[in-house]
């Protein structure tokens, strides 16, 4: 049976907390799931226990924030990475200036929506989560603004459009290598969505893969078919590992739990690459 290797939970921007996504896995009939919350890994503990609990292997794993030549990339780090004391002071940068961002962001967007407040973003914040742009996009929904997060990402809160603040990120190739250099794994995470595609070349595959990316993400809804045919020769012509996943949010995302997923071979590859870091 498969596994699901990118779900979100509500201690980042998902709207269920990590023992219900675990849940939610076990539903759909994986045989293991990564919970890869973004620049944290502060829900795995709960989710490892939810693991033992619906007999579903958990991988833990973070999703990272990074810079690529001015736009947002992301890269799924498995392993026991969080604790690492280097990366652990890189996501702790990237989580402050995502905080310090958000009054701009509100501000912008009341240009079109004047009834969103900041309290009304915070209000739909859990406790010790960093208020991010899907907490803005949940705000605009309970205003009425927008029917969804998704469709509040396709124009007000898109990243090239009018109203997008950037967050200081860690370079992109230098996050490989530190997740690397932790005992980790490195795979693109949808290489060619809308923030990532324009500036994620065969040549900047070369590079991340000269310093130790291991696959990328190639099926996730963003990805049409000639996407995904694209990526898929890419990693074939690089030597690597092709994975697919939900980028599962809860009710936030219209993405469903495992409607993608990587087979177990992969699975076991990536995670002996873990083990030979050890």
């Amino acid at each position: 049976m498969p596994y699901d290797l990118h779900t979100h939970s509500a201690v980042s921007d998902g709207t269920t907390s990590p023992a219900e996504v675990v849940a939610a896995a076990a539903a759909a009939g994986v045989t293991g799931l990564a919970l890869t919350d973004h620049d944290t890994g502060a829900g795995l503990a709960e989710a490892a226990a939810a693991a033992k609990v619906h007999g579903v292997d958990l991988v833990p794993g973070i999703e990272v924030s990074t810079s690529h030549r001015g736009r947002s990339v992301h890269l799924l780090a498995y392993g026991d990475v969080a604790g690492d004391p280097h990366l652990a002071g890189v996501l702790a940068g990237t989580v402050d200036s995502r905080r310090h961002r958000l009054r701009r962001i509100v501000d912008g967007v009341r240009r079109a929506v004047p009834a969103l407040t900041v309290e009304a973003v915070l209000d739909r914040v859990p406790a010790g989560v960093t208020p991010g742009r899907p907490h803005v996009a949940d705000a605009l929904v309970a205003l009425g603004a927008v029917p969804t997060r998704d469709e509040a990402f396709r124009e007000l809160l898109a990243e090239d459009g009018p109203y997008y603040v950037p967050y200081r990120a860690p370079d992109l190739e230098r996050t490989v290598a530190d997740v690397v250099a932790a005992g980790g794994v490195a795979v693109l995470a949808h290489p060619g969505s809308r923030s990532a595609a324009d500036v994620v070349d065969e040549a900047t595959l070369e590079r991340l893969t000269a310093v130790g990316l291991a696959g990328l993400e190639v099926d996730h809804r963003d990805h049409d078919p000639a996407t995904r045919a694209r990526l898929r020769s890419l990693a074939g012509a690089l030597g690597l590992l092709v994975t697919g996943a939900s980028d599962y949010h809860g009710e936030g995302k219209q993405n469903r739990i495992a409607e993608h997923t990587t087979p177990d071979d992969v699975v076991h590859a990536l995670l002996a690459r873990v083990r030979a870091t050890d």
